[in-house]
Parts: C-alpha cells; structure tokens; sequence
C-alpha cells in the first residue's frame, strides 16, 4: 500500500513538472490595421499668363492670397505684355490667361487655344509726360487721345513706346494708326518692356507715353509725370480671363476654374472694386463681370 502511494506522488509530481515546463502561447493581440501612410499631399497650382500690369499695380498681390487661402490654390504669375502672355499660353506654358486686348483674345479663341473669354474688369488708358508738357498737350489735347498723338509727332516730342505687343501697345498703335502717323525718328523709342519700366523710362527722359491708369496711380508718387489726355471713350481698357484649351494641352482644368469661377464671383468683383480706395482714393480697377 505504501508502495502504491508512493507511485501516485511520483506520476503527480512528473506531471506537475511537465505543466510548468511548458513554453507559453504567445499572447495573440488584436488584428489592428496599420495607416498607411499617404505621404505630402501635392500642392494645387496653376500659372497664370498675365500682363504687366496686373503685377505692377499691385492687383494681383492683394488678390491671390485671399485666393489661395480660401481654396488651397497656388497661382503662379507669368507677366508679359498681353502679345507675349498668348503666346506662352499658345507654347502650352500656362493654364490660364488674364489680359487686355480684346481682338487678341479673340483670335486666340477663333484659333483654337481657349473655347471663351469672360470680362472680369476694366479701368482706362492715360497719356502721361512732363509737367512742362513741350507739345501743350493739356491745352490743346486733354480729352482727345488722337489729337494728342499728332501734337506729339508734329513737335517731335519725346515719347516711349512699350513696343511690346502688349495690350497697352496695340492701343498706342491703333491712335498712331487713326493719325495716320507712323511714329519714327530720334524722338520715337521703343522700349520692348513692361509698363512700370517704361514710366521710368518716360519719367528719366522728360518724355510722353501711353499708360493704364491703375500702374500710373500705383508708382505716381516716384514719378514727376502728370495726367495730359484722359477720359475719352477711345481710351476704354477692358480686361479678360480665359481658360487655355484643356483639349489642346493638359492644363489644370479644376484648378483654372475654380479662379475663374472666383474672380467673376461677387466676392471676387467686390474685392477688385475695394483695391487702390484707401491708398489712392480710387477703385484702380472696375469689375464688370456679368
């Protein structure tokens, strides 16, 4: 009997040994899907062929901001004269164009490059030159542009062109045109620059030239040219946008629309109608979208 107790004790034991020996299941965690990781989120950007003028007159600077923080969209500014603005976009080097010859935007369309063009805003087209004003332009011109440009031919007044093929050209060159003047001689110069550049030119040179409104105002306190010819119908100055055919190159569709959509909104207009009244007393620029 004893020895039957004995054997009982000595199977427990192994047993109990073997229990404790045993490795341990490895304690299973729950299935918890990893993130994956996304990565930085490309940025959203278009650029945008524009002209001088919109730059130099500080426009775009207050507007495109307000832009990017309401939307998330970079707009990258290309200015040039509008000739130069088209043809970039034309090269398919932009998504979008903003500029300021109407016949011009218009052939662009009819060739092809961008299906329509919206009116965003306008302001007017100012003859400028020195106080002394050689060709008595105040005088005897101050409303009529073409007037003033034969005064100035017949003097051989100094006068800087743009000579750029710029929306601001192409009107100079329509006033030279209904003069039926072709502007040449020591006293004719063209610059081939933007508008901020050749006011500096005039102003250096004690000359006339042809300008918008809104850049003069915007630089007019670091220059000694005054206002000679204004406010005459002829000197109208309407701007547009348009969408580059996304047909014809692979633009930023989405992009360039929602700026479209935003610079022709109410909240666009109001926003260009506030720019230039604190600091000059006047809007720069009129919003006209329809």
């Amino acid at each position: 009997m004893r020895n039957l107790l004995l054997l009982i004790l000595s199977l427990v034991l192994v047993f109990s040994m073997t229990a404790c020996n045993k490795p341990e299941e490895p304690n299973e965690e729950p299935n918890v899907e990893q993130p994956v990781s996304e990565g930085p989120k490309e940025e959203r950007s278009i650029i945008l062929a524009t002209t001088t003028s919109t730059e130099d007159s500080g426009l775009l600077d207050f507007l495109l901001p307000i832009f990017k923080e309401k939307t998330g969209i970079q707009v990258e500014v290309v200015a040039k004269g509008t000739g130069a603005a088209l043809e970039l976009a034309k090269n398919g080097d932009a998504d979008g164009v903003l500029v300021h010859a109407k016949a011009q935007e218009e052939q662009f369309i009819a060739d092809g490059f961008a299906k329509e063009r919206f009116d965003v805003m306008y302001n007017d087209f100012i003859l400028v030159g020195p106080e002394s004003d050689p060709a008595n332009l105040l005088t005897d011109a101050p409303n009529d542009p073409i007037k003033a440009f034969e005064l100035i031919a017949e003097k051989q007044a100094a006068f800087i062109s743009r000579g750029d093929e710029s929306g601001t050209h192409t009107k100079e060159k329509s006033y030279w045109n209904e003069a039926n003047i072709t502007p040449e001689g020591e006293w004719y110069v063209s610059a081939g620059t933007g508008m901020g550049a050749v006011l500096q030119m005039a102003d250096e040179k004690l000359a006339y030239t042809l300008t918008d409104r809104a850049t003069y105002l915007s630089m007019m306190d670091e220059l000694d040219l005054v206002i000679v010819t204004e406010k005459n119908d002829k000197m109208y100055n309407q701007y547009g946008v348009m969408m580059v055919n996304p047909e014809k190159y692979p633009i930023k569709e989405a992009e360039v629309q929602e700026f479209i959509d935003w610079i022709l909104s109410e909240e666009g207009q109001n926003l260009i109608s506030e720019f230039g009244i604190e600091e000059y007393g006047q809007s720069l620029f009129i919003p006209n979208a329809k």
